[in-house]
């Protein structure tokens, strides 16, 4: 499953890992995340958001031992609540399909959680813009990061990475909300700030990020980016003020 590269090390005494992936049409770019993937991690799960592209396929081939689950509803929330309610593992580690999130920075993800944290969640905007991130977005996610802030007492500069790790007990206890009509990524705003409410401990951890790698994503243009950060700042708003 890793590639030839991977020098990564399991770390001591971890617990089974489920590294979860939700694609949608994404089979571009899956040759350049599931290989890197570490051979260590004990499960691979893929949410396939009905593709009409050979996602599937491509999965499969890469990794014959991926478990492929086609999810029940629509939108990456529902994708990402049926790949965990489904695994075996007690460390649950989320991917983006795109190649945004690189899978062989997974033990920095994981050593936190062992530490004591109940929640590790990504920053692709820890130190500077990623390159590939047109200005836009990034003012979006620095306002979307600065309500979080200024409403829950914390300290993120992303809210909104893929690239997070929990323990699977620790995200059902949240229970989250699922809006069937909810297309985005609202879904990862509510369990950061709903972990915060609970008392939980949430660690950031900068990671690369060189963007989508290959096809267009859903929030190609600015009026569709603007779109769904609205939904975004909304949700993080109404976990604060909604009861």
């Amino acid at each position: 499953m890793a590639s030839p590269t991977t020098h990564m090390t399991r770390p001591a005494d971890c617990p089974k890992i489920t590294v979860l992936v939700c694609a949608l049409n994404e089979e571009m770019n899956l040759p350049h995340v599931l290989p890197r993937i570490p051979e260590w991690v004990d499960e691979v799960i893929l949410v396939d958001g009905h593709s009409t592209d050979n996602t599937v396929e491509v999965a499969k081939k890469l990794c014959p031992q991926i478990r492929v689950l086609s999810q029940p509803g629509k939108g990456k929330g529902d994708a990402l609540q049926c790949g965990v309610k489904q695994a075996t593992g007690d460390i649950i580690v989320t991917l983006d399909a795109d190649g945004e999130t690189p899978p062989d920075e997974i033990e920095h993800f994981i050593q936190p959680l062992l530490d004591g944290y109940d929640l590790v969640k990504g920053s692709r905007l820890f130190r500077r813009r990623p390159h590939k991130m047109p200005l836009y977005r990034w003012f979006g996610n620095k306002i979307l990061a600065s309500t979080c802030n200024m409403l829950f007492g914390t300290r993120f500069s992303d809210i909104c990475s893929g690239y997070n790790a929990f323990w699977k007990e620790r995200f059902l206890q949240l229970d989250l909300p699922l809006d069937a009509k909810e297309r985005g990524c609202s879904m990862e705003q509510r369990m950061i700030v709903r972990a915060k409410k609970a008392g939980m401990k949430v660690r950031e951890v900068p990671h690369t990020s060189n963007g989508r790698i290959g096809g267009s994503s859903v929030l190609s243009n600015c009026r569709q980016s603007f779109s769904q950060g609205f939904k975004d700042w909304f949700a993080i708003v109404e976990e604060r003020f909604g009861g």
